[in-house]
């Protein structure tokens, strides 16, 4: 239910721009706000879920994200929506890591625990897959209230089966939340993300802009001071004295960026550059969503046979690859010539999420392993918000410019593909032990 939120808006973005009277900045938002706080609270979930309770928290969380889901539906306006997608990401932050502690506590020998793992993330690969084809035939249907009705009957049937299957459990030697770090980190990302998506609207140099790009350092540097002096942070900096760590984080980084923010456009382009039904172009999209999923379960496999560094740097250069040559399609290109761009792009992410996640569980110690995982899912959506919010705004730049939309994404695409060709070099490179173990 929450990876199918990241992907079935895509497909409905077209028709929630033309119902909501909304242009690509309303459109953006409706993606980071709820990216922005999954990113920004899902360390604080784990650690919460810990301390009072791992069924308690997923099942509040599951009542906050069913709840918020009716509120998005019924939205009658953008800043509506907005509210709701905000709470969703909350609700979202609370009930994912607490689902996977739940697993973990539930399945104490190692073996049956790898597989329930594997399970889960299978399941939420389907999510994931999903979302372009259920968004595209429920906003064509009914419209895009639709895309979030679809997680009220799943709400509805989760919470009473949680309250009669789910045993409680917790870890009484948790950390304390994190408060000032977890408030600090919320309005710095988000102050910038606020710059990066409204100043192609409100003016790069008006002092409303300046002021958020000002206020976001300001917040970015006292989180780092504040964390840097903490006894148990939400974001330990002295993870980051080891480079596989620090290398694997920033590619993954790069990832969120480069796959949130390119998929953004995906239906974009097929509706309003190649003149394709709502429908159509959630099915278009496939290829990315599902070279992401057919591939994914294999890529940990490869990463233990010939090692991250070879893994990951094919994955992101051919992810890397893929998104200038989409670049290169125009309004009269044949699918023909697209699919095949899009499934590489799928492809090649989906050789780098798994490893990359494994370099940097595996450049900490066993008992931070389960943190090191979470800082990595972090790091992952923070690079998804500044995906989102730059290719917006560089979209919008050239649309101020006098360029078409068209020659928009063609500048989105190249520079989301340099930017992944260039963390390719960056793991061919590092992505290895400074220091042997």
């Amino acid at each position: 239910m929450v990876l199918l939120d990241n992907t079935i808006v895509g497909a409905a973005l077209p028709d929630m721009g033309q119902r909501l009277h909304t242009g690509l900045t309303g459109l953006q938002w409706i993606v980071d706000a709820y990216v922005l706080l999954v990113a920004m609270l899902l360390l604080s979930g784990g650690v919460f879920a810990d301390r009072f309770g791992r069924r308690r928290v997923f099942l509040s969380g599951i009542a906050l994200f069913t709840a918020a889901s009716a509120v998005c539906a019924l939205a009658p306006s953008i800043g509506w929506l907005l509210t709701g997608r905000v709470l969703q990401g909350i609700g979202a932050a609370a009930l994912s890591p607490a689902s996977l502690a739940l697993l973990v506590a539930a399945f104490p020998v190692p073996q049956e625990r790898v597989k329930a793992i594997g399970l889960w993330a299978g399941i939420s690969g389907i999510g994931l897959a999903a979302g372009p084809l259920a968004g595209g035939v429920l906003a064509d249907a009914f419209g895009w209230p639709a895309i979030f009705l679809v997680n009220l009957p799943i709400g509805v049937a989760l919470l009473p089966a949680g309250r009669r299957f789910l045993s409680e459990s917790r870890n009484p030697s948790a950390p304390a939340i994190d408060i000032p770090g977890t408030v600090l980190s919320v309005l710095g990302v988000g102050a910038l993300a606020y710059g990066m998506i409204e100043g192609g609207s409100r003016g790069w140099t008006s002092p409303l802009i300046l002021g958020s790009f000002a206020a976001a350092v300001v917040l970015v540097g006292v989180f780092f001071a504040v964390e840097s002096r903490r006894a148990a942070p939400m974001f330990p900096l002295r993870l980051f004295r080891q480079r596989l760590f620090t290398v694997a984080n920033t590619a993954m980084v790069v990832v969120g960026f480069a796959l949130m923010g390119s998929s953004f456009f995906f239906s974009q382009f097929f509706v309003y550059v190649q003149g394709s039904s709502i429908l159509r172009a959630g099915l278009q999209t496939l290829p990315t969503s599902l070279g992401m999923v057919i591939l994914s379960p294999y890529a940990g496999r490869l990463a233990a046979r010939y090692g991250f560094r070879i893994v990951v740097t094919t994955g992101l250069t051919l992810a890397g690859l893929g998104l200038l040559a989409l670049g290169f399609v125009h309004a009269n290109t044949g699918y023909g010539e697209v699919w095949w761009r899009l499934a590489v792009i799928g492809i090649g992410f989906a050789l780098t999420l798994s490893p990359l996640t494994g370099a940097a569980i595996q450049a900490v110690s066993p008992q931070e392993s389960g943190l090191a995982s979470g800082i990595s899912s972090t790091t992952r959506q923070i690079g998804a918000v500044f995906g989102v919010a730059l290719l917006g705004a560089i979209v919008r730049g050239e649309e101020s410019g006098g360029g078409s939309f068209a020659a928009g994404l063609t500048s989105a695409f190249v520079v989301a593909g340099g930017v992944t060709l260039a963390a390719a070099v960056l793991t061919g490179l590092w992505l290895v032990r400074s220091n042997p173990s």
